[in-house]
């Protein structure tokens, strides 16, 4: 198995561990591994984002491209980082729309759990990578199973909210029909808060208290960010 699929999740994602390309990329990532070759995050976290959000709790999408790639960083939540390690540059700047957005200073530490933990969904496209090589595992498979984890929620009765930053995030949101014009979820996008591009939009996006207001108006409990 590619990682320990979390068992709230195994009805939308068993058909498509099944298919020729997720076991073609569990076999790669296994004869990379062999072969010496360092990947991020170790087995065990590469589903996180899934064990710590269940489909039925989600309520916020939040699409990152693929885990940080030096060491300690990633740990499965796009985004976040664990406690102790320095925060960096995108989620830096993430913190600073944050408190520009709600008047309130975010926590020192890049962990994001706390967020998953209250229906914020932090998934890459690309769930590995390997060391000090960025984007370096995108196209080997992991679009299928990432494809069926936003479409299923895409799919749900319940509104979410999906915080699209950036084209690659965006790109992706457009391959699921639901998430077109007719949609009952919130779309939010802007640029990609990587210090190359934050200025351009992505600082003044104000995605935390839109997702908020939504969540209130549909009836839902807000995220505490």
């Amino acid at each position: 198995m590619i990682d320990t699929i979390p068992s709230s999740w195994a009805p939308i994602l068993d058909p498509v561990l099944s298919a020729a390309p997720a076991r073609q990329l569990d076999s790669w990532l296994r004869a990379e591994e062999n072969e010496g070759r360092i990947i991020y995050p170790p087995r065990g976290q590469r589903m996180n984002a899934l064990a710590l959000t269940p489909p039925q709790d989600v309520k916020v999408v939040i699409l990152g491209q693929d885990p940080y790639h030096g060491p300690g960083q990633a740990h499965g939540l796009a985004f976040s980082v664990p406690e102790g390690m320095k925060l960096p540059p995108s989620l830096r700047n993430i913190y600073k729309e944050l408190e520009s957005d709600l008047s309130t200073a975010p926590r020192a530490d890049g962990d994001l759990t706390r967020w998953a933990r209250q229906g914020v969904l932090l998934l890459n496209n690309t769930l590995t990578v390997e060391a000090a090589k960025a984007g370096s595992h995108a196209g080997r498979g992991w679009d299928a199973i990432t494809d069926a984890c936003v479409r299923a929620i895409a799919e749900a009765d319940l509104p979410s909210a999906f915080i699209l930053w950036g084209s690659h995030a965006q790109r992706k949101a457009r391959r699921i029909p639901e998430l077109g014009a007719s949609s009952h979820h919130l779309i939010i996008e802007s640029p990609h808060p990587s210090p190359l591009s934050a200025h351009r939009g992505f600082f003044g996006s104000r995605p935390f208290s839109r997702a908020n207001d939504f969540l209130r108006e549909q009836g839902r409990r807000p995220i505490d960010w």
